[in-house]
């Protein structure tokens, strides 16, 4: 599953960053890295952007870039 298609208020855990190049660096140095728990937090009306948390803050990126981030959702009412 990537994360775009996370529904909001999930959460899940973040297993592999895709992209190339300057992308790909883009993502990890706003903390977009493996093991990271990521959580949906709203989607623009037209669906684009994004807004996710993570470590502690809110950041907005656009679907497609979203689509590039594989992740592994959390259960509901699981430990957090």
């Amino acid at each position: 599953m990537t994360l775009d298609q996370l529904p909001i208020g999930q959460e899940a855990i973040i297993t592999a960053v895709g992209g190339q190049g300057e992308l790909r660096c883009r993502f990890l140095d706003m903390g977009i890295i493996p093991k990271t728990r990521v959580r949906m937090q709203k989607v623009a009306p037209m669906g684009d952007p994004m807004e996710i948390r993570l470590r502690g803050y809110e950041l907005t990126i656009r679907r497609e870039d979203a689509a590039k981030i594989t992740i592994v959702p959390e259960k509901e009412g699981g430990a957090r």
